[in-house]
Protein backbone atom coordinates (compact mmCIF):
# COMPACT_ATOMS: atom_id res chain seq x y z
CA UNK A 1 0.00 0.00 0.00
CA UNK A 2 1.35 3.85 -0.96
CA UNK A 3 0.46 6.00 1.95
CA UNK A 4 0.92 9.69 1.79
CA UNK A 5 0.92 11.08 5.17
CA UNK A 6 0.92 15.17 6.25
CA UNK A 7 3.09 15.38 9.89
CA UNK A 8 2.74 18.76 11.25
CA UNK A 9 4.64 18.53 14.43
CA UNK A 10 3.56 21.93 15.83
CA UNK A 11 4.67 23.10 18.96
CA UNK A 12 6.35 22.44 22.79
CA UNK A 13 7.57 18.33 22.41
CA UNK A 14 5.34 17.71 19.11
CA UNK A 15 8.61 17.75 16.98
CA UNK A 16 10.16 15.61 19.25
CA UNK A 17 7.89 13.28 19.58
CA UNK A 18 6.07 13.71 16.00
CA UNK A 19 10.46 12.49 14.84
CA UNK A 20 9.65 9.17 16.67
CA UNK A 21 6.01 8.60 15.45
CA UNK A 22 7.51 8.69 11.96
CA UNK A 23 10.46 6.56 12.97
CA UNK A 24 7.94 4.00 14.00
CA UNK A 25 5.87 3.95 11.11
CA UNK A 26 9.18 3.61 8.07
CA UNK A 27 9.93 0.35 10.58
CA UNK A 28 6.36 -0.78 10.07
CA UNK A 29 6.48 0.14 6.21
CA UNK A 30 9.55 -1.15 5.50
CA UNK A 31 8.79 -4.25 7.32
CA UNK A 32 5.05 -4.58 5.50
CA UNK A 33 6.38 -3.89 1.94
CA UNK A 34 4.18 -0.34 2.04
CA UNK A 35 5.62 2.63 0.77
CA UNK A 36 5.46 6.14 2.67
CA UNK A 37 6.00 9.68 1.67
CA UNK A 38 5.48 12.57 3.84
CA UNK A 39 4.74 16.13 3.28
CA UNK A 40 5.85 18.80 6.42
CA UNK A 41 3.55 21.63 6.95
CA UNK A 42 3.34 24.30 9.61
CA UNK A 43 0.76 24.54 12.56
CA UNK A 44 0.39 26.12 16.08
CA UNK A 45 2.89 28.91 17.43
CA UNK A 46 5.33 28.23 14.90
CA UNK A 47 2.74 29.30 12.31
CA UNK A 48 2.09 32.48 13.54
CA UNK A 49 6.05 33.46 14.12
CA UNK A 50 6.43 32.51 10.40
CA UNK A 51 3.22 33.79 8.38
CA UNK A 52 0.64 35.01 11.16
CA UNK A 53 -1.52 32.32 10.79
CA UNK A 54 -1.65 29.44 13.05
CA UNK A 55 -3.51 26.95 10.58
CA UNK A 56 -2.26 28.28 7.18
CA UNK A 57 -3.77 27.82 3.91
CA UNK A 58 -0.64 26.07 2.77
CA UNK A 59 -1.23 23.36 5.65
CA UNK A 60 -4.29 22.55 4.79
CA UNK A 61 -3.77 21.97 1.31
CA UNK A 62 -1.09 19.92 2.37
CA UNK A 63 -3.84 18.46 4.77
CA UNK A 64 -5.97 17.41 2.14
CA UNK A 65 -3.99 16.22 -0.45
CA UNK A 66 -2.89 13.34 2.13
CA UNK A 67 -4.18 9.89 2.70
CA UNK A 68 -4.31 10.66 6.56
CA UNK A 69 -2.34 13.52 8.78
CA UNK A 70 -0.09 12.77 12.06
CA UNK A 71 -0.46 15.81 13.89
CA UNK A 72 1.63 16.25 17.03
CA UNK A 73 0.73 19.37 19.61
CA UNK A 74 -0.14 23.06 19.86
CA UNK A 75 0.63 25.60 22.22
CA UNK A 76 2.90 27.99 23.51
CA UNK A 77 2.81 30.23 27.20
CA UNK A 78 2.93 33.34 25.13
CA UNK A 79 0.02 32.78 24.50
CA UNK A 80 -1.68 31.60 26.89
CA UNK A 81 -0.21 34.22 29.40
CA UNK A 82 -1.95 36.75 27.18
CA UNK A 83 -5.79 37.43 27.16
CA UNK A 84 -5.66 39.98 24.58
CA UNK A 85 -4.06 37.74 22.27
CA UNK A 86 -6.09 37.97 19.03
CA UNK A 87 -4.40 34.89 17.11
CA UNK A 88 -3.65 31.73 19.30
CA UNK A 89 -1.83 28.60 18.49
CA UNK A 90 -5.01 26.59 19.46
CA UNK A 91 -7.10 28.48 16.82
CA UNK A 92 -5.72 26.12 14.52
CA UNK A 93 -6.63 23.17 16.07
CA UNK A 94 -9.89 24.16 15.53
CA UNK A 95 -9.63 25.49 12.38
CA UNK A 96 -8.29 22.03 11.28
CA UNK A 97 -10.78 20.34 12.52
CA UNK A 98 -13.23 22.98 11.23
CA UNK A 99 -12.07 22.73 6.97
CA UNK A 100 -11.26 19.06 7.13
CA UNK A 101 -14.89 18.52 8.09
CA UNK A 102 -13.40 16.15 11.60
CA UNK A 103 -16.62 16.10 13.65
CA UNK A 104 -15.55 12.69 15.32
CA UNK A 105 -13.02 12.55 18.19
CA UNK A 106 -12.35 8.87 18.75
CA UNK A 107 -10.15 8.43 22.27
CA UNK A 108 -9.33 5.55 23.38
CA UNK A 109 -9.32 4.78 27.15
CA UNK A 110 -7.29 1.38 28.24
CA UNK A 111 -5.32 0.57 31.14
CA UNK A 112 -1.85 -1.17 31.00
CA UNK A 113 -1.51 -3.61 33.82
CA UNK A 114 1.99 -2.92 34.39
CA UNK A 115 1.13 0.66 34.70
CA UNK A 116 -1.87 0.39 36.85
CA UNK A 117 0.19 1.38 39.95
CA UNK A 118 0.32 5.23 38.53
CA UNK A 119 -3.30 5.40 38.20
CA UNK A 120 -4.95 7.77 40.51
CA UNK A 121 -7.58 5.40 41.48
CA UNK A 122 -7.32 2.34 43.65
CA UNK A 123 -6.46 -1.27 41.33
CA UNK A 124 -9.91 -3.12 41.68
CA UNK A 125 -11.59 -0.28 40.02
CA UNK A 126 -9.26 0.44 37.71
CA UNK A 127 -7.73 -2.90 36.34
CA UNK A 128 -9.64 -3.59 32.88
CA UNK A 129 -10.75 -0.77 32.52
CA UNK A 130 -11.29 -0.27 28.16
CA UNK A 131 -13.98 2.06 26.40
CA UNK A 132 -14.09 4.45 23.81
CA UNK A 133 -14.74 8.45 24.17
CA UNK A 134 -16.35 9.67 20.85
CA UNK A 135 -16.08 13.45 21.13
CA UNK A 136 -18.27 15.82 18.67
CA UNK A 137 -15.76 18.42 17.43
CA UNK A 138 -17.38 20.76 14.88
CA UNK A 139 -20.01 21.90 16.91
CA UNK A 140 -21.43 23.08 20.27
CA UNK A 141 -19.59 26.34 21.81
CA UNK A 142 -16.38 26.17 20.22
CA UNK A 143 -17.66 27.32 17.37
CA UNK A 144 -21.07 28.58 18.13
CA UNK A 145 -21.82 32.41 18.22
CA UNK A 146 -19.40 34.28 20.64
CA UNK A 147 -19.25 37.96 21.83
CA UNK A 148 -17.25 39.65 24.32
CA UNK A 149 -16.82 43.14 26.06
CA UNK A 150 -15.87 44.38 29.40
CA UNK A 151 -18.76 43.79 31.13
CA UNK A 152 -20.48 40.51 29.36
CA UNK A 153 -19.24 37.98 27.17
CA UNK A 154 -21.29 34.77 25.71
CA UNK A 155 -20.89 31.70 23.74
CA UNK A 156 -23.78 29.43 21.96
CA UNK A 157 -24.03 26.10 22.34
CA UNK A 158 -25.82 25.67 19.22
CA UNK A 159 -26.39 21.95 17.52
CA UNK A 160 -28.23 20.74 14.43
CA UNK A 161 -30.18 17.28 14.14
CA UNK A 162 -27.55 16.53 10.91
CA UNK A 163 -24.58 17.47 13.09
CA UNK A 164 -25.74 15.06 16.16
CA UNK A 165 -27.14 12.11 13.60
CA UNK A 166 -23.82 11.70 11.92
CA UNK A 167 -21.96 11.47 15.42
CA UNK A 168 -24.76 9.43 17.30
CA UNK A 169 -24.05 7.22 13.74
CA UNK A 170 -20.38 6.87 14.30
CA UNK A 171 -20.94 5.74 17.91
CA UNK A 172 -23.46 3.45 17.41
CA UNK A 173 -21.22 1.66 14.66
CA UNK A 174 -18.75 1.67 17.23
CA UNK A 175 -20.22 -0.14 19.78
CA UNK A 176 -21.74 -2.56 17.77
CA UNK A 177 -17.91 -4.11 16.89
CA UNK A 178 -16.83 -3.76 20.57
CA UNK A 179 -19.48 -4.83 23.10
CA UNK A 180 -22.34 -3.01 22.67
CA UNK A 181 -22.96 -0.99 24.98
CA UNK A 182 -23.80 2.76 24.19
CA UNK A 183 -24.12 5.67 26.79
CA UNK A 184 -24.67 9.04 25.52
CA UNK A 185 -23.86 11.82 27.49
CA UNK A 186 -25.68 15.16 27.71
CA UNK A 187 -27.62 17.48 30.36
CA UNK A 188 -31.27 16.89 29.44
CA UNK A 189 -32.11 18.46 32.69
CA UNK A 190 -30.90 21.30 31.90
CA UNK A 191 -30.00 22.68 28.04
CA UNK A 192 -32.20 22.45 24.93
CA UNK A 193 -29.65 21.23 23.00
CA UNK A 194 -29.11 18.85 25.16
CA UNK A 195 -32.40 17.54 24.82
CA UNK A 196 -31.90 17.64 21.18
CA UNK A 197 -29.64 15.04 21.54
CA UNK A 198 -31.46 12.70 23.55
CA UNK A 199 -34.53 12.95 21.42
CA UNK A 200 -32.36 11.85 18.52
CA UNK A 201 -30.34 9.36 19.93
CA UNK A 202 -33.89 7.38 21.07
CA UNK A 203 -34.88 7.86 18.02
CA UNK A 204 -31.76 6.07 16.28
CA UNK A 205 -31.58 3.55 19.37
CA UNK A 206 -33.92 1.39 17.58
CA UNK A 207 -31.84 0.90 14.40
CA UNK A 208 -29.74 -0.80 16.65
CA UNK A 209 -31.02 -3.05 18.93
CA UNK A 210 -28.54 -5.21 19.60
CA UNK A 211 -27.09 -2.15 21.55
CA UNK A 212 -27.86 -1.42 25.13
CA UNK A 213 -28.34 2.34 25.02
CA UNK A 214 -28.11 4.23 28.21
CA UNK A 215 -28.25 8.03 28.92
CA UNK A 216 -26.53 9.67 31.62
CA UNK A 217 -26.21 13.15 32.52
CA UNK A 218 -22.91 14.70 32.45
CA UNK A 219 -21.79 15.45 36.34
CA UNK A 220 -23.21 11.65 37.03
CA UNK A 221 -21.06 10.75 33.75
CA UNK A 222 -18.06 12.43 35.45
CA UNK A 223 -18.39 10.50 38.59
CA UNK A 224 -18.91 7.19 37.13
CA UNK A 225 -15.61 7.42 35.24
CA UNK A 226 -13.76 7.90 38.41
CA UNK A 227 -16.47 5.15 40.46
CA UNK A 228 -16.12 2.39 38.48
CA UNK A 229 -14.58 3.14 35.13
CA UNK A 230 -15.56 -0.56 34.04
CA UNK A 231 -18.83 0.42 33.29
CA UNK A 232 -18.05 2.36 30.33
CA UNK A 233 -17.70 0.37 26.73
CA UNK A 234 -18.56 3.25 24.21
CA UNK A 235 -19.40 6.81 25.63
CA UNK A 236 -20.72 10.03 23.21
CA UNK A 237 -21.15 13.32 23.62
CA UNK A 238 -21.25 16.72 22.89
CA UNK A 239 -18.11 18.93 21.98
CA UNK A 240 -17.85 20.61 25.46
CA UNK A 241 -18.43 17.97 27.39
CA UNK A 242 -16.32 15.80 25.64
CA UNK A 243 -13.41 18.25 25.94
CA UNK A 244 -13.38 17.52 30.01
CA UNK A 245 -14.49 14.09 30.04
CA UNK A 246 -11.81 13.23 27.06
CA UNK A 247 -9.40 14.19 30.02
CA UNK A 248 -11.07 13.12 32.81
CA UNK A 249 -10.81 9.53 30.99
CA UNK A 250 -7.44 9.96 30.42
CA UNK A 251 -6.05 10.32 34.15
CA UNK A 252 -7.39 6.67 34.51
CA UNK A 253 -4.40 5.29 33.15
CA UNK A 254 -2.04 7.33 35.39
CA UNK A 255 -0.65 8.98 32.28
CA UNK A 256 -1.81 11.42 29.21
CA UNK A 257 1.50 10.54 27.45
CA UNK A 258 0.19 6.77 26.92
CA UNK A 259 -3.45 7.68 25.11
CA UNK A 260 -3.83 8.42 21.54
CA UNK A 261 -6.62 9.89 19.39
CA UNK A 262 -7.59 9.98 15.76
CA UNK A 263 -10.45 12.69 14.27
CA UNK A 264 -12.34 11.50 11.27
CA UNK A 265 -14.91 12.58 9.22
CA UNK A 266 -15.19 14.28 6.05
CA UNK A 267 -11.54 14.43 4.40
CA UNK A 268 -8.38 13.82 5.70
CA UNK A 269 -8.46 12.25 8.71
CA UNK A 270 -6.20 13.47 11.66
CA UNK A 271 -4.14 11.03 14.35
CA UNK A 272 -2.74 12.49 17.14
CA UNK A 273 -1.79 12.14 20.86
CA UNK A 274 -3.88 13.46 23.43
CA UNK A 275 -1.61 15.33 25.16
CA UNK A 276 -0.60 18.85 25.10
CA UNK A 277 2.50 20.60 23.90
CA UNK A 278 4.35 20.83 27.35
CA UNK A 279 6.48 23.47 26.48
CA UNK A 280 8.23 23.10 29.61
CA UNK A 281 10.03 19.83 28.39
CA UNK A 282 10.94 21.47 25.09
CA UNK A 283 14.49 20.04 24.02
CA UNK A 284 14.84 18.35 27.31
CA UNK A 285 14.79 14.67 25.70
CA UNK A 286 11.89 13.60 28.36
CA UNK A 287 8.74 13.86 26.89
CA UNK A 288 6.47 10.26 26.38
CA UNK A 289 6.29 9.09 22.98
CA UNK A 290 4.14 6.52 23.21
CA UNK A 291 0.91 8.17 22.49
CA UNK A 292 2.59 9.63 19.39
CA UNK A 293 3.83 5.77 18.59
CA UNK A 294 0.01 4.42 19.38
CA UNK A 295 -1.06 7.44 17.39
CA UNK A 296 0.49 5.51 14.03
CA UNK A 297 -0.91 2.12 15.26
CA UNK A 298 -4.46 4.10 14.89
CA UNK A 299 -3.67 5.46 11.94
CA UNK A 300 -2.73 1.77 9.92
CA UNK A 301 -5.67 -0.08 11.46
CA UNK A 302 -8.10 2.74 10.30
CA UNK A 303 -6.63 1.83 6.92
CA UNK A 304 -7.58 -1.74 7.93
CA UNK A 305 -3.66 -2.64 8.55
CA UNK A 306 -4.67 -4.62 11.22
CA UNK A 307 -1.50 -6.46 11.43
CA UNK A 308 0.61 -3.43 11.28
CA UNK A 309 -1.12 -1.88 14.18
CA UNK A 310 -0.88 -4.71 16.28
CA UNK A 311 2.69 -4.86 15.82
CA UNK A 312 3.01 -1.35 16.92
CA UNK A 313 0.86 -2.15 20.12
CA UNK A 314 2.95 -5.22 21.22
CA UNK A 315 6.23 -3.15 21.01
CA UNK A 316 4.99 -0.36 22.86
CA UNK A 317 3.63 -3.20 25.55
CA UNK A 318 6.88 -4.84 25.13
CA UNK A 319 8.63 -1.53 25.86
CA UNK A 320 6.81 -1.11 29.08
CA UNK A 321 6.79 -4.73 30.49
CA UNK A 322 11.01 -4.14 29.63
CA UNK A 323 10.70 -0.76 31.89
CA UNK A 324 11.88 0.69 28.98
CA UNK A 325 10.16 4.29 30.00
CA UNK A 326 10.56 8.13 29.69
CA UNK A 327 11.00 9.60 33.65
CA UNK A 328 7.46 10.15 34.52
CA UNK A 329 6.30 6.08 34.19
CA UNK A 330 9.80 4.87 34.77
CA UNK A 331 9.59 2.47 38.71
CA UNK A 332 11.74 3.55 40.90
CA UNK A 333 15.62 2.88 40.59
CA UNK A 334 14.73 2.07 36.96
CA UNK A 335 17.19 3.08 33.94
CA UNK A 336 16.69 6.60 32.49
CA UNK A 337 15.71 6.61 29.14
CA UNK A 338 14.82 9.53 27.13
CA UNK A 339 12.14 10.18 24.22
CA UNK A 340 14.91 9.28 21.54
CA UNK A 341 16.14 6.21 23.55
CA UNK A 342 11.89 5.01 23.80
CA UNK A 343 11.46 5.49 20.28
CA UNK A 344 14.80 3.80 18.81
CA UNK A 345 13.74 0.75 21.07
CA UNK A 346 10.61 0.09 19.41
CA UNK A 347 11.43 0.62 16.24
CA UNK A 348 14.48 -2.00 17.04
CA UNK A 349 11.52 -4.45 18.51
CA UNK A 350 10.13 -4.12 15.37
CA UNK A 351 12.99 -4.74 13.00
CA UNK A 352 13.56 -7.85 15.04
CA UNK A 353 9.98 -8.82 14.77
Amino acid sequence: MDLKIAVLPGDGIGPEISEQGVAVMNAVCEKFGHKVSYQYALCGAEAIDKVGDPFPEETFKVCMEADAVLFSAVGDPRFDNDPTAKVRPEQGLLAMRKKLGLFANIRPVETFDCLIHKSPLKDELVRGADFICIRELTGGMYFGEKYQDNDKAYDTNAYTRPEIERILKVAFEYAMRRRKHLTVVDKANVLASSRLWRQVAKEMAVQYPEVETDYMFVDNAAMRMIQDPRFFDVMVTENTFGDILTDEGSCITGSMGLLPSASTGEHTPVFEPIHGSWPQAKGLNIANPLAQILSVAMLFEYFNLKEEGALIRKAVNASLDANVRTPEIQVEGGARYGTIQVGQWIVDYIKKA
